[in-house]
């Protein structure tokens, strides 16, 4: 059970990486320096969860704020890490924030306060993956900008001077 539930998911990183870069090298340098957030970051949340659920039980509910936090941003740096997203990925360490207090929120005492820095940070997140993706994908494209600039100067030529409507 265990070997499966940790080989299976290195295996198919492994595969994913080997597929997306044919033509690079495989050495183990470079394995490690890909992989590091699935062999050190998120085993240890998945470890803080198992310690929460199996061991320690009600007691050690607040292990569920690191473990939470360890998960989402060993997920996150790792799909930075594959495909080279850093610029766009950030986000996802205020999300990893806001996980780790809503599984701390949804198992523990169900304190309503709590439901503030949670909806806040995850709102913050997704504002800036929106800013940030959208940033990038737009950025890729040259002749975009110029059109985005004409839009603009339309925009604004337009509001200045168009009648005033009374609503």
């Amino acid at each position: 059970m265990i070997r499966r539930a940790i080989l299976a998911p290195v295996l198919l990183l492994l595969g994913v990486y080997l597929f997306l870069n044919p033509g690079g090298s495989g050495n183990a340098g470079e394995i490690f320096a890909i992989f590091w957030p699935t062999l050190f970051v998120i085993p240890l949340g998945l470890f803080l969860h198992w310690l929460t659920f199996s061991l320690v039980g009600r007691k050690g509910i607040g292990l569920l704020i690191p473990g939470g936090i360890l998960i989402v941003s060993g997920l996150v740096s790792q799909i930075a890490q594959m495909f080279g997203l850093w610029s766009v990925m950030w986000p996802g360490f205020i999300l990893a924030v806001a996980v780790g207090l809503f599984e701390f929120y949804w198992f523990g005492s169900r304190n309503k306060w709590l439901l503030i820095p949670i909806n806040l940070l995850t709102v913050l997140s997704l504002l800036f993956f929106a800013v940030f993706s959208i940033d990038s994908v737009l950025s890729r494209f040259v002749f975009v900008q110029p059109l985005v600039a004409v839009a603009l100067l339309l925009g604004g030529t337009w509001m200045m001077f168009a009648r005033k409507q009374e609503w």
